[in-house]
């Protein structure tokens, strides 16, 4: 399912060209970039993939690639880039946020938390990712109050409580919020750039 946040990824995106790479590289990102937002993505990921094979440790256009796989829907090939980006760039936050994004896409919300808590370990002031594990966290207490009324559906203070958690996501589509805690959930922020 391709959720709006990573609808908005490509035109949210911006990459810091000053900590890498010269203006010649500047354009190599600009490029597959532009050719993201106008909504072609094979392109986009030829062009990247090109760049790569020449500079395969370049952190930012394997992170571009990762959100292009996002974009694309392939879902388990961004995981694959993103996690091997977390291994070789263990310093970079980003990429364990957009990671974080994709399990919880899944509903692997104890996978997406712990994703969430090492990007705020290594980036304590990272308030995007902060606010995305608020949203897991919301996510994982739904099913814990689902899970309260199954097995005791007459206690009257689980209900509330549901209904609360669903009132968070009522920005979203009204079906999302009905089918809470079912539903994956949007994290409302998945970055586009990396960053040093």
């Amino acid at each position: 399912m391709k959720h709006s946040a990573f609808s908005r990824l490509s035109i949210a995106f911006a990459l810091l060209f000053s900590l890498w790479g010269s203006a010649a590289h500047a354009n190599e990102y600009d490029d597959v970039n532009a050719l993201l937002r106008q909504g072609k993505s094979n392109e986009a990921l030829a062009k990247a993939d090109t760049y790569i094979a020449g500079k395969p440790r370049d952190p930012q256009m394997r992170f571009l690639r990762g959100v292009i796989l996002t974009e694309q829907n392939k879902q388990a090939e961004a995981i694959i880039a993103f996690t091997q980006l977390t291994q070789d760039f263990p310093e970079l936050s980003e990429p364990y946020n957009n990671l974080a994004a994709l399990y919880a896409s899944q509903s692997k919300f104890d996978q997406a938390r712990a994703a969430l808590e090492q990007a705020i370990k290594l980036n304590p002031n990272y308030a995007t990712a902060h606010e995305n594990l608020g949203d897991v966290y919301a996510r994982l207490a739904a099913q814990e109050y689902v899970r309260a009324q199954q097995f005791a559906s007459t206690n009257p203070s689980v209900a509330p409580k549901l209904a609360l958690i669903r009132q968070i996501f009522t920005s979203k589509t009204e079906a999302e919020a009905a089918a809470l805690p079912a539903a994956p959930v949007v994290i409302r922020k998945p970055v586009g750039r990396a960053s040093k």
